[in-house]
């Protein structure tokens, strides 16, 4: 079930944000992702339009859009690969016109899973916090 967030969520989302990303992103040190835990919970939450996916009343993912942007999203590394994140790229596109995101260039597997879902690369940049190449893709 995908619901809109509330903001008594922010523990698991945090949680949620932290696990996935020290996963996703191995080229990155778990520093950085320890660094900016505050915020995501003070800054980039707060700003976003987010929604979350519960299984069995347990919050395992969720999607972040801050204006045509998907800003986010991420499931909990146990439940990655059984269409979780389909379904709140869905929702997402349900919820704006078309999309753009960011994705660093070294995590493969999440560039696949968005042109697998029909998102084109439009430009290539350097992540102004971490100094990665990322690309720009639309969809």
């Amino acid at each position: 079930m995908i619901r809109a967030y509330r903001a008594t969520d922010i523990d698991r989302i945090l949680e949620i944000w932290f696990a996935a990303s020290l996963q996703a992103h191995h080229f990155i040190a778990p520093e950085f992702w320890q660094s900016q835990l505050e915020n995501m919970r003070h800054l980039y939450l707060p700003a976003a339009e987010t929604y979350l996916y519960e299984q069995d009343s347990e919050i395992v993912g969720f999607c972040s859009l801050y204006e045509n942007n998907l800003a986010a999203i991420f499931v909990i590394p146990e439940k990655q690969g059984q269409g979780i994140g389909k379904q709140l790229l869905t929702h997402a596109r349900s919820c704006r016109e078309s999309l753009t995101l960011t994705v660093y260039q070294a995590n493969e597997a999440s560039y696949q899973f968005y042109l697998s879902q029909g998102f084109k690369v439009i430009g290539e940049q350097v992540d102004e916090h971490t100094g990665c190449p990322e690309y720009l893709m639309y969809g």
